[in-house]
């Protein structure tokens, strides 16, 4: 037989001259759609940043107006505080009124003859009295009737 001498080598090289082309052509492809994903997904994610900071700057006006409604109500609780303290003296007051009446009745009933008081102080539960008197006779009998008074207790000189 004749040696016939088929040379492949062109059409070989045309076939990996393709197949390099389609190769570039699907590299390309791929590249662009992980491009695409990628931007795809960074836009997604921008968007929930957006809308995660758009919450938080909700919450954060909100606790503003929170703490400014706390302020308010803790100013209110102290006025509250000051009005109550402010009634109670003012029924402590009331309720001394007779008393300090009763006690100034007491003083000019249990007064002795010839006993003049000059000053008079009181401090809580106790009275000092200043006064002039006649004699000493005269202080021990005013003495007496301090002492016998259910108002007054335990009189001294």
């Amino acid at each position: 037989m004749a040696d016939i001498k088929i040379n492949l080598l062109p059409w070989r090289e045309e076939l990996r001259e393709e197949r390099k082309q389609e190769f570039l052509k699907v590299l390309g492809g791929v590249a662009l759609l992980g491009a695409l994903v990628v931007f795809a997904g960074m836009q997604y994610f921008k968007g929930e940043i957006e809308s995660q900071d758009d919450r938080n700057g909700f919450l954060t006006a909100e606790i503003k107006v929170l703490e400014s409604r706390i302020a308010e109500i803790k100013l209110l609780q102290q006025k509250r505080n000051e009005l109550l303290a402010r009634m109670k003296v003012i029924q402590e007051l009331q309720g001394n009124r007779p008393v300090i009446v009763r006690l100034f009745d007491e003083l000019a009933r249990r007064l002795a003859d010839r006993v003049y008081f000059t000053s008079l102080s009181y401090n809580g539960k106790s009275i000092s009295v200043d006064g002039v008197a006649e004699s000493n006779n005269r202080i021990s009998s005013q003495l007496r009737n301090f002492d016998e008074s259910e108002w007054f207790d335990k009189p001294n000189v």
